[in-house]
């Protein structure tokens, strides 16, 4: 892995603890020699994973829609900032220059671009990793609810086994790297015939 990619609010919310969570998954990102892909805000989380990866010597790419720049305050100070057209080039574009994606607490745009992400996993349209920093239990009810969708027969559980769930970045990071991607729903195994055959 070179890149994870990285969903979050662009405010702080109102608890400290999920801003000092996320500057602790940054700082623990850099240090693991890897760079960030997120949404290229300087305001709220967004801003603060940026500021403190740049601080500990991680490259950070942005991706902002044109029409978020002035409302996210777009970061002057990236390694590398892509204005683009669209929400679907910004998701398309941080899909695809990252090797893994992570959740940190956020709002509706966060849950709307990781749980992309996760479908396309579950669909074996990529075979990145997918991870939710749950920090202080932030993530559990979204959990039930998942846990719910496997119980009433929407999810299988294999998928929702597959997604990475962890309390902070230290116990994270080397769950990713040693991540097991399962075939998607329409994978097919070749025919026992076609596969004597090759």
């Amino acid at each position: 892995m070179h890149y994870i990619t990285v969903f979050c609010g662009a405010s702080t919310g109102w608890r400290r603890v999920h801003l000092e969570a996320a500057t602790a998954f940054a700082t623990t990102l850099a240090r693991a020699g890897l760079g960030l892909v997120y949404g290229g805000a300087s305001t709220g989380l967004m801003g603060a994973i940026a500021d403190t990866a740049l601080a500990a010597g991680a490259p950070v790419i942005g991706i902002i829609p044109q029409s978020l720049v002035r409302h996210e305050v777009a970061h002057r100070g990236l390694t590398e900032l892509h204005i683009v057209e669209s929400m679907h080039e910004r998701k398309a574009m941080m899909a695809d220059l990252g090797d893994a994606f992570v959740a940190l607490p956020g709002g509706f745009g966060t849950a709307d671009e990781f749980f992309e992400a996760l479908t396309w996993s579950q669909l074996g349209l990529h075979t990145k990793p997918c991870a939710m920093l749950d920090t202080d239990g932030f993530y559990t009810p979204l959990l039930h609810f998942l846990r719910t969708a496997v119980d009433e027969g929407f999810v299988q559980g294999r998928y929702l086994d597959n997604l990475i769930v962890a309390r902070d970045a230290e116990e994270l990071l080397p769950r990713l790297a040693s991540h097991v991607a399962l075939p998607g729903l329409f994978h097919q195994e070749p025919h026992a015939a076609t596969a004597r055959a090759a």
